[in-house]
């Protein structure tokens, strides 16, 4: 299942100290249920069904279905906030005005749709797990941010990556160099946590570990659990992880609501199942569906209860 994130520096610091609520906010796919792309009046009445949860949502592409543009005029008219992303693929060029066309087209596509809508932004992230697959190193990646940090100087730039790389010194100089924004950096984990070990073990390991790096930098730095979320019915299992509405209803109520309580910041992977999605090969070698993670169906209706009890 989908576990991932990372914890405040307060919290990992001492939990004990941690008072305030965790900002929950929510993946949102580009597409309708059918695969067609989704229109400025589609992503208001996805913001209209989620308003009663939250105000914040997560974006992946620049340029696929034309997400900033047409996301970003919905934002403004429902109040939302939304976390833009561009792509960045492997690196094979120092030069990175001809490199990765994919992120010259995501960054040109952010350049043309954010000016007028920059309080909507709250957040740009460069980069999904470049460095889980190797696509870059810590200081390659730090430029492609650097670029997008000096164009959009009032909106905090970062990447989202595994909490692993952020353990094991992969990420280090996206905290120790010098740059005119930190990086908001949003933690995800795409392989399941070792038997024996719990989320927050890892969490706070990599939390710790950037606070040893970054040093008098570490207050600048915000971290949050970029995707944890449950497959309902019909999803697919993973080893001792059991697919299901009844399991995602106690994830919700026990983990996200856990979490929130204890000051963690995170987005639910994700708000609507794409029942567009074909299948995929998951870390097992096994066909995963990737239909049902949503917390409301893709006609937009609830699946179970999302109270927190706390």
């Amino acid at each position: 299942m989908r576990t991932a994130g990372l914890l405040s520096l307060a919290l990992a610091a001492a939990p004990a100290l941690v008072s305030a609520r965790g900002t929950l906010g929510f993946s949102l796919g580009d597409k309708n249920a059918d695969g067609s792309c989704k229109s400025t009046s589609d992503y208001e009445a996805d913001f209209d069904n989620l308003k009663d949860l939250s105000t914040l949502v997560r974006t992946y592409s620049g340029t696929e279905c034309d997400t900033p543009q047409n996301i970003l005029p919905a934002a403004k008219n429902k109040g939302f906030k939304v976390v833009l992303g561009i792509w960045v693929g492997a690196q094979d060029s120092s030069d990175l005005s001809t490199n990765d066309a994919s992120f010259q087209k995501d960054f040109a596509a952010l350049k043309t749709a954010i000016p007028g809508y920059e309080d909507q932004v709250e957040a740009i992230t460069v980069g999904s797990e470049t460095l889980y697959r190797g696509d870059q190193t810590g200081p390659s990646l730090h430029n492609y941010i650097g670029l997008v940090a000096n164009q959009f100087k009032s909106i905090t730039v970062g990447t989202a990556d595994s909490w692993n790389k952020f353990a094991d010194g992969t990420a280090d100089d996206l905290f120790t160099r010098d740059t005119d924004s930190a990086p908001w950096s949003l933690m995800s984990s795409p392989m399941p946590l070792p038997t024996g070990r719990t989320y927050f073990d890892d969490m706070s390991g990599a939390m710790s570990h950037i606070q040893k790096v970054a040093g008098s930098n570490s207050d600048k730095i915000r971290i949050l659990n970029g995707e944890t979320g449950w497959p309902t019915d019909g999803g697919s299992d993973y080893e001792a992880a059991k697919a299901g509405t009844t399991n995602a209803q106690t994830f919700w109520q026990t983990g996200v609501c856990g979490m929130l309580a204890w000051g963690v910041d995170l987005f639910y992977f994700e708000a609507y199942d794409e029942s567009w999605k074909p299948d995929s090969v998951g870390d097992n070698g096994e066909a995963m569906d990737e239909k049902h993670w949503g917390l409301r169906t893709a006609d937009r209706q609830t699946k179970f209860n999302t109270t927190c009890p706390y």
